[in-house]
């Protein structure tokens, strides 16, 4: 991707591998291997942050609703493995978190700011390609209706 190229509805997602944190443990996450379903990436600064601990939440709050649209959800920061480790289990998410510590994921998503990674939501369709795209101000979260809405016209 050249510099400055943004990445919009419309364009295929770029590829992401990057170690996965969940309830079970630490892997590999792999967007490639979710083909056949929609995707949904939430970028966001920091674990254990005011803001990104309530949009994380928010997100698990809603969680039988996220569920139903049959997406995979993750949540992106630049956070190390064992942040996200302790982060998990303080707050029962049940999604993963993926640890973009050299921020290359949030680079190709047009997701860095001179603070290190933005707040924003990305979802990908069952083919790869991005359909919606948010970036908001660092102390807002995106929209749980705008996501599930987004998620729902697929």
């Amino acid at each position: 991707m050249s510099k400055g190229a943004l990445v919009n509805p419309g364009d295929p997602a770029p590829e992401i591998d990057l170690p996965r944190v969940d309830e079970d443990g630490v892997g590999r996450w792999v967007l490639s291997s979710f083909r056949g379903r929609p995707v949904v990436l939430f970028f966001y600064p920091g674990d254990e942050t005011a803001v990104c601990t309530k949009q994380l939440c928010a997100v698990r709050d809603r969680w039988d609703e996220y569920r139903q649209t049959g997406a995979e959800v993750v949540g992106i920061n630049a956070d190390p493995v064992e942040k996200h480790r302790r982060f998990i289990a303080r707050h029962h998410f049940p999604f993963p978190l993926l640890a973009d510590e050299d921020r290359v994921v949030a680079r190709a998503y047009e997701m860095t700011g001179p603070l290190g990674i933005r707040r924003g939501v990305v979802v990908i369709d069952s083919g790869g390609v991005i359909r919606y795209r948010k970036v908001v101000f660092p102390l807002f979260r995106p929209s749980d209706d705008e996501v599930l809405d987004a998620l729902r016209s697929l």
